[in-house]
């Protein structure tokens, strides 16, 4: 039998991206169409390499191939994928900002932030990772990289930071520039013009995610980042216990403060349980249970994951090798992987949604 491009895209038009809620055909995500007699390929670009879906919409184009024009046809899916993006960041080359936050401290922010980034590139996305808590920088311990310091290049006539490179992403904090045995006791307008520094004064390339750990609570550098640059969305830390998810309000109520309005891609609850190395199937809820998830519930926004409390955890962060790249923590790294694909799918979900308001409104 002969097949057609015709053919071919309107069997594709019944398979519907299960987040985006529409075709693959309308949304424009079939490309590369090749037919040589009996055999048939073509591209499905999805909108992140961390889509969790990926299997189930390929396995969708198969069967949609199959039943609307024939078995016996030999099909060949390339998945790939193009990182969406709403708006201009700010940030020349950067696609998407994620803030990190929590409501309180010692609720595991920066590990959240520093897995979610490296799960995020393990998936082939380009990354970078803003560490923005200014007075407690934790960033260069977690890479081990105490004691680094950033180059400097001279482009058409300005200095430019380079980032480090480490794990497969790009790195800035403001520990790479102070002494790290001394605090930082600077004043309001000298935290927001060292923040700014980080986005403004770095040279970072094309990035699809930019990661920023936010200090805890809802401070000066909060207000300086949202205000200045189009956070994506971002995403709520906090820890089971009534305490931790009362604080975790607060900081979600000032992204949704209309001065600000940044949308809210999730709550990920951090060590949710505890389970022993040697007992690997126990969990022990010490902290109290689903406290995370039933806020999200309230809220009405996405819950991202449970992430368990392991010793190796800190035991990975503490060696500057973090835990998403162990190879023998896999319950660990099947935890962090899972919270960064849902985080992609929720950036993918709200740049759909903004880009087809925009597009309504024109």
């Amino acid at each position: 039998m002969t097949i057609t491009k015709e053919q071919v895209l309107q069997a594709l038009s019944n398979v519907e991206e299960p987040d985006l809620k529409k075709d693959l055909v309308t949304l424009n995500m079939i490309q590369d169409i090749v037919i040589d007699g009996n055999r048939l390929s073509f591209s499905v670009i999805l909108t992140t390499p961390a889509c969790p879906l990926k299997a189930l919409i390929e396995n969708a184009c198969r069967n949609a191939i199959s039943h609307f024009i024939s078995k016996d046809i030999e099909v060949t899916v390339n998945m790939t994928s193009r990182v969406t993006t709403q708006k201009n960041t700010g940030v020349p080359g950067v696609k998407n900002i994620i803030a990190v936050a929590s409501g309180k401290g010692g609720v595991g922010k920066s590990t959240v932030s520093v897995n979610l980034a490296l799960g995020l590139a393990k998936s082939g996305a380009k990354v970078g990772l803003i560490d923005a808590d200014i007075y407690g920088p934790s960033i260069p311990i977690m890479f081990g990289l105490e004691g680094a310091r950033p180059l400097a290049s001279q482009v058409n006539g300005k200095t430019r930071i380079e980032p480090i490179e480490k794990y497969g992403i790009k790195l800035l904090s403001i520990g790479f520039f102070t002494d790290p045995n001394q605090p930082v006791p600077w004043r309001g307008p000298m935290v927001s013009t060292a923040v700014k520094q980080l986005f403004n004064d770095a040279d970072w390339g094309e990035l699809d995610y930019l990661v920023v750990d936010l200090p805890p609570g809802t401070g000066d550098i909060h207000i300086t980042i949202t205000q200045t640059f189009p956070v994506t969305g971002a995403v709520i830390v906090t820890t089971p216990q009534a305490v931790a998810l009362a604080d975790a309000k607060k900081g979600i109520g000032m992204f949704l403060m209309e001065s600000i309005n940044v949308p809210l891609l999730g709550i990920v609850e951090n060590m949710a349980y505890f389970t022993p190395a040697e007992l690997p199937e126990n969990k022990y809820y010490i902290f109290g249970q689903g406290g995370g998830k039933k806020l999200a519930e309230q809220l009405e926004v996405p819950f991202l994951g449970e992430i368990p409390l392991v010793k190796g955890i800190s035991d990975s962060g503490d060696a500057g090798k973090p835990i998403v790249l162990s190879e023998e923590h896999e319950l660990m790294v099947d935890a962090f992987t899972e919270m960064a694909n849902r985080v992609a799918q929720q950036v993918s979900i709200n740049n759909a949604q903004v880009l087809r308001g925009d597009i309504i409104n024109n």
